[in-house]
Parts: C-alpha cells; sequence; structure tokens
C-alpha cells in the first residue's frame, strides 16, 4: 500500500515541478511546495535514494532546497526554503525537526514587525550528519559534513565537521574520533 501512496504522491508532485528523482520514498502526507517570493518561483530538487517519511513539510517559499543522495527526513520534519537550505548526501533529520533559512527584521516600537520583509539567511548541511529529533536550525547556519547535532537543540551558529553539538543554543560537546580525523582546536573554525 505505501508503495502506491509513494507513485500517487511521485506523479502529483512531479506534474506540479517539483525536481524529483525517480528512486525516492514519499510516504503518507508530504507537502512539497515551491512557493513564490515576489516574482521569483522557487524550487525543490530531491535527489535519488531519499525518503521523506509521514508528515514531512518542504515549503521553498521561492527560495531553493535541495535534498542530496540519501537523505532520510523523520516524520513531520519542516523544512522552510526562503534563503535556500541544502542538505549533503547521507544525512539523517529526525522527527519534529524544523530547519528555518529566514528571519524578521526587528524595527522600532512605532513599526510592526509582520509589516517588515524577511531577511534570507541560507542553511547548509553537510554530508553523512545525523540531526536528532526535535531540533531547531534557524537561518544562516552551516552544519559541517559527519556532525551529529543532540536531540531537543537549537542550532544558531556554525558547527565544524565531525563535531557532537547539544543545547539551546547548541554548542560542541566533543568530536566523531576515527583513524583520520584528529580533533584539534587549530583546525576548527569558529
Amino acid at each position: 500500500m505505501y508503495k502506491l501512496i509513494s507513485i500517487v504522491y511521485y506523479l502529483y508532485f512531479k506534474f506540479r515541478g517539483i525536481g524529483l528523482s525517480k528512486k525516492i520514498i514519499l510516504r503518507p502526507l508530504v507537502t512539497l511546495s515551491k512557493g513564490w517570493l515576489g516574482d521569483r518561483e522557487g524550487k525543490i530538487v530531491i535527489k535519488d535514494d531519499c525518503e521523506l517519511s509521514r508528515g514531512v513539510v518542504v515549503n521553498a517559499y521561492g527560495g531553493i532546497v535541495v535534498l542530496g543522495e540519501s537523505v532520510f527526513l523523520g516524520e513531520y520534519v519542516v523544512i522552510y526554503g526562503h534563503g535556500g537550505v541544502e542538505v549533503g548526501a547521507n544525512t539523517l533529520i529526525a522527527m519534529h525537526t524544523c530547519i528555518v533559512s529566514s528571519n524578521h527584521t526587528i524595527p522600532g516600537k512605532a513599526i510592526l514587525i509582520r509589516s517588515q520583509g524577511d531577511i534570507l539567511l541560507p542553511v547548509k548541511i553537510g554530508s553523512d550528519v545525523w540531526i536528532g529529533a526535535n531540533v531547531t536550525i534557524l537561518g544562516g547556519v552551516t552544519i559541517g559534513d559527519g556532525c551529529v547535532v543532540a536531540a531537543g537543540s537549537v542550532v544558531t551558529r556554525d558547527i565544524p565537521p565531525y563535531a557532537i553539538a547539544m543545547g539551546a543554543p547548541a554548542r560542541v560537546t566533543n568530536y566523531r574520533h576515527d583513524p583520520n580525523f584528529i580533533a584539534n582546536p587549530s583546525n576548527i573554525q569558529s
């Protein structure tokens, strides 16, 4: 039954101009929308072997959202692509994570906040990254290749490659160690 639903969703979104690879899985209640930003239509590109779980929402809002090969989005992940969102290959994003690639300006009290335009802030998530459940990723950040972001974290600044980060705001607490990587403060970008 899920395979049939995935095929129907695939055909529907493909007809609406979403850039879908042939080898993806779309679970029930997935929403994909290109949207508009002024006169610019958004773009969504989903590459081979991606899986979008139940209730995932990807809205480009006139920006560009690109999911690399073999990306997994858990249930009810939300991606807002105003400023652009790029997710690298083999990345896992757990359920209820929210990625927002824009913000509002904060005017003086005489001007309504809602009357201000969006500030576009791109988000880049590297390859082989694991984002835990219920993480919030704010605009303008880069999460390096191989990172792990603990459940419930709020990412407000860049995280260097192979870092393990947690908290609100997320802070680096350790690094993934392997024979090819040496955690050394001199090679960590801040």
